[in-house]
């Protein structure tokens, strides 16, 4: 075999899948959804694109295998037990990956058979299994914890996007609970209560009191029988 032919055997071996879609994760990180092209793929792995079509058909199994990658990889939280430990996995996750927000919502409603959709109720479901909740209320309970926690975890992400175009977060809740205050106290008596609150919050704290209220929730529901 010619040396050309051998080093071109050895990129092929080299490429493999996770390669793969490491590379995509690093190019969504750095240009979101419309960076991740095949031609850019292929420039940053220096190889052919029919190399790449071997191990991936497609944008949108990339982006499937991408966004499992980012998952599995934060919910190695579950090495410390605790819904509490699984959820701040995935909160980091998606604060970390920019593009991870839209790409689970997308999973989740467009291909709940996996790998994804999956993978996060079996990491959540059996952290509600372990609190002792009766089988018939696994799937509520665990369906509620999904959906804060993807969905709280989500807004957070964007609302620190928008800070980091240069408002500061500090002056950003300053302005916005100073308006919530001006409004009519007949028509919006629990919002201009609630601006104080708004002003002083920590995001990662109010997360993590949520999933409390989350669970106190779930545990009246199990002693209730609902």
């Amino acid at each position: 075999m010619a040396p050309g032919a051998r080093r071109s055997s050895r990129r092929t071996e080299a490429l493999s899948r996770e390669r793969i879609v490491e590379a995509a994760v690093e190019l969504l990180d750095a240009a979101g959804e419309g960076g991740l092209t095949f031609r850019a793929l292929t420039e940053r792995l220096a190889t052919g694109a029919g190399a790449i079509y071997w191990h991936v058909a497609n944008k949108d199994e990339l982006l499937a295998a991408a966004t499992d990658a980012v998952v599995a990889d934060a919910l190695a939280a579950e090495a410390q037990p605790g819904v509490h430990a699984v959820a701040l996995g995935l909160y980091e996750a998606i604060d970390e990956h920019p593009w991870l927000a839209t790409q689970l919502a997308t999973q989740l409603s467009r291909s709940p058979r996996g790998p994804v959709t999956p993978r996060i109720f079996e990491s959540l479901g059996r952290q509600v299994r372990a609190l002792g909740v009766p089988e018939e209320n696994w799937f509520t309970a665990t369906s509620v914890l999904v959906h804060y926690v993807l969905g709280a975890a989500g807004q957070n992400a964007v609302n620190s996007r928008v800070l980091e175009e240069g408002t500061d977060r500090a002056e950003f809740l300053h302005d916005v609970s100073t308006a919530w205050e001006a409004l009519d106290p007949d028509d919006y008596p629990v919002a201009r209560a609630l601006a104080a609150q708004l002003r002083e919050h920590d995001d990662r704290e109010q997360f993590l009191a949520g999933i409390d209220l989350v669970l106190a929730g779930i545990a009246a529901g199990s002693r209730s029988g609902g």
